[in-house]
């Protein structure tokens, strides 16, 4: 990609929930890698309905900047959700790189994911550097190793919080998931519809600021009952 023409065009989108710490760091790094391999591109801040400052932070930084558009879910609604509504302001940009607002994901790697476009509709990255104690390191592997079975997913990690997808495959889903699921929902979806796939590793990094609320129950419940649901879309005839 040597001249703007050849680029394309780009959109970062990102929940925060409790990430009043990190939710600036991230939008900025967004703004520089973006700037130098798009031609032109946004960053979406969907604003969770947290109870700390995220929001208010996002909607100073949209004020600052115009590549940035803040949007506000007045209650909690879930990770899910809050992908889905960022993706309604994404859908006019070549490319959607989603992720978290925790800054555990650095979307940096956009700089070697982007070299992969001409190649896959979907870019999905797993961990090669893992950062997680023993309990998560195992309810990541049965969720994977239960999302491999169920779906026939060839897949090393599901639940990786840094993808990117063609915006036309986006608007060739309807997505049912509310949690975190969200993104293994976008896999079996492109999976099923004949999209291809490529994989790249990439490091994560320790949270600098609050607490993961992932692995708390109620979460990997939520993420489990999409799940089914998820299945018994893609698969009813069989149920």
């Amino acid at each position: 990609m040597n001249n703007n023409s050849e680029k394309p065009s780009i959109a970062i989108c990102f929940p925060v929930y409790c990430d009043e710490g990190t939710v600036e760091t991230v939008a900025m790094k967004s703004i520089k890698v973006l700037s130098d391999i798009a031609s032109r591109y946004k960053v979406i801040i969907v604003d969770d309905g947290s109870p700390d400052s995220s929001g208010k932070i996002a909607d100073r930084l949209a004020e600052k900047y115009p590549e940035i558009i803040s949007v506000h879910h007045e209650t909690n609604r879930g990770y899910g959700a809050a992908l889905q509504t960022g993706f309604k302001y994404s859908l006019d940009y070549d490319w959607i790189c989603f992720t978290d607002g925790d800054n555990q994901y650095d979307v940096n790697e956009l700089y070697h994911l982007s070299k992969l476009f001409h190649h896959y509709d979907l870019i999905v990255t797993f961990r090669y550097s893992k950062i997680y104690g023993t309990l998560r390191t195992f309810i990541s592997y049965v969720y994977n190793s239960l999302i491999r079975f169920l779906f026939r997913s060839h897949l090393r990690d599901h639940n990786c919080g840094l993808k990117v997808i063609r915006s036309k495959v986006i608007k060739d889903m309807e997505l049912i998931s509310n949690s975190a699921f969200i993104g293994a929902e976008i896999i079996i979806n492109s999976m099923v519809k004949g999209y291809p796939i490529g994989e790249a590793g990439i490091r994560t990094y320790p949270r600098t600021f609050g607490e993961s609320s992932v692995m708390s129950w109620i979460h990997i419940t939520n993420s489990i009952r999409d799940m089914f649901r998820v299945y018994k879309k893609i698969f009813k005839s069989k149920i």
